[in-house]
């Protein structure tokens, strides 16, 4: 049983929320490249000192961000997923929580999958969270596969070697072929990417109902991966 926190320690974990808070407002009006410690001080009314036994640099503050933003669009993909409906509508609905997160939170997405922030190098924590989102997915490819509901269908072979070992050993608990991985791999970066278009304004003139098109594209990339529809 953990001890319960003291006057001190709360009061710092409200205060590094209320600083997370006020550079997430900063990421909309200057976005990660124009976000600063000094900035979010000023913000808050804090001496621009003390925000630093907070985050002792900006990277420390962007890392922050990036975690949060990883772990909420991770939480919205397992919080969607019933484990007990169709594998096809569980697919469904993890994809249309990704959507919906990502709409109400642009700003956020784009940090974690838009254009890198120049000299910004994440540390290893953030590939950790982010596997979070991807995972809700393979686990829904994995019990369907264990039921005898996953079927892919014919195509080209991936070379193993194409794909980076850690995402092997990722998945290598739910016995994934490396073309099963690789198709996995595929869906998430479709996922991602008809998201990404749709925030950028991309579909334009393109789709009259992007929700139509997204539910589509999710139906589309859960046959590639061998979901069987009824």
């Amino acid at each position: 049983m953990n001890a319960p926190r003291t006057a001190r320690e709360r009061a710092r974990a409200e205060l590094t929320k209320e600083i997370l808070t006020a550079a997430r407002r900063q990421l909309g009006e200057v976005g990660g490249i124009g976000l600063s410690l000094r900035s979010v001080s000023r913000e808050l009314g804090m001496a621009s000192s003390a925000i630093y036994r907070y985050f002792a640099s900006r990277d420390e503050l962007l890392t922050a961000l990036i975690v949060e933003a990883y772990n909420e669009i991770g939480a919205a993909a397992e919080n969607a997923d019933l484990p007990v409906a169709d594998p096809i509508e569980r697919w469904l609905a993890v994809w249309r929580a990704v959507r919906e997160w990502s709409l109400a939170n642009r700003h956020e997405f784009a940090l974690i999958f838009g254009t890198p922030i120049p000299g910004y190098i994440a540390p290893h924590i953030t590939v950790t969270v982010a596997g979070r989102m991807p995972l809700a997915l393979a686990r829904i490819t994995s019990d369907a596969k264990r039921s005898g509901a996953l079927i892919p269908p014919p195509g080209p072979t991936c070379d193993p070697a194409a794909i980076e070992p850690d995402m092997l050993r990722l998945l290598e608990g739910e016995e994934f072929t490396p073309g099963e991985v690789a198709r996995l791999i595929l869906a998430w970066n479709r996922l991602v990417g008809i998201i990404s278009y749709e925030l950028h304004g991309h579909l334009t003139n393109v789709t009259a109902d992007d929700a139509a098109f997204f539910d589509y594209t999710a139906r589309t990339e859960a046959a590639l991966c061998g979901l069987i529809f009824d």
